[in-house]
């Protein structure tokens, strides 16, 4: 076995076990995360929950920064505006991480199954794959953006981002943009709702309004889906000379 290959599966079994193990002691009940959160609200903690959100591993990203712009405008311990920022840069982080290990893992991974008998069976071969690199790096800009808006997508959007090696000073500025207007919207969410409802209905009014967002988030997946549909049909294709001279 090659060493490259022994390094891969290492790596793939310390991530593995990693993930498992945030798994397993992470709470999953909404109410203990909750109680666990409203204990441990500091900036460090949104910075960390939100770094945990945006990476590969799982964890809802409305648990953690409406309750946090919630108690700073209840409280006044915390500022809503650094609690945008450091969600900000904690989201960039977790986007950070998708995108190296995709680039470092993901892309051998990619190349020796397109360079394989399967892949060749599945008609993918190198050459399109380097063309589908080049078509994320020309469109990946506004994909990265505007998948941070879309539920389960935000997660996901920077693994193609590190497969087609896009820009990193693109990938990085439009995660930020992206998962700033989100977290913008988030708390502005907790700022409304501490206007409107005590801390005994907080969690039931989040859930019920975090229905909306997803909602909300997957009409503007289908919007972009049914956008890029109308924009193949509609694009014809090129003249020819020849078809110029037939004419």
């Amino acid at each position: 076995m090659k060493k490259d290959t022994i390094q891969l599966i290492v790596i793939l079994v310390v991530l593995a076990a990693v993930a498992v193990a945030i798994l397993k002691f992470m709470p999953h009940d909404i109410d203990t995360i909750y109680n666990w959160y409203k204990e441990h609200l500091t900036y460090g903690t949104i910075l960390l929950l939100m770094a945990i959100e945006s990476s590969f591993i799982p964890f809802p990203s409305e648990i953690v920064i409406p309750p946090a712009a919630y108690f700073a405008i209840c409280n006044g311990d915390m500022n809503i505006i650094m609690i945008v920022v450091v969600a900000t840069v904690g989201a960039l982080i977790g986007a950070v991480i998708n995108y190296v290990l995709s680039l470092l893992i993901g892309r051998p991974v990619v190349y020796k199954f397109a360079n394989s008998r399967i892949g060749h069976m599945c008609l993918i071969d190198a050459e399109k794959v380097q063309k589908a690199e080049a078509y994320f790096d020309r469109h990946g800009a506004i994909s990265t953006f505007l998948g941070r808006l879309i539920p389960a997508i935000r997660q996901l959007i920077s693994i193609p981002a590190g497969l087609s090696r896009m820009n990193f000073g693109t990938f990085a500025l439009f995660t930020t943009l992206g998962a700033g207007l989100w977290n913008v919207v988030l708390a502005g969410l907790g700022y409304w709702l501490s206007l409107h409802f005590p801390e005994e209905e907080l969690i039931k009014q989040l859930e019920h309004y975090n229905r909306y967002l997803s909602w909300a988030g997957y009409a503007l997946a289908i919007f972009i889906v049914l956008f890029l549909a109308y924009q193949a049909i509609r694009k014809k294709p090129a003249t020819s000379p020849k078809d110029i001279d037939n004419q």
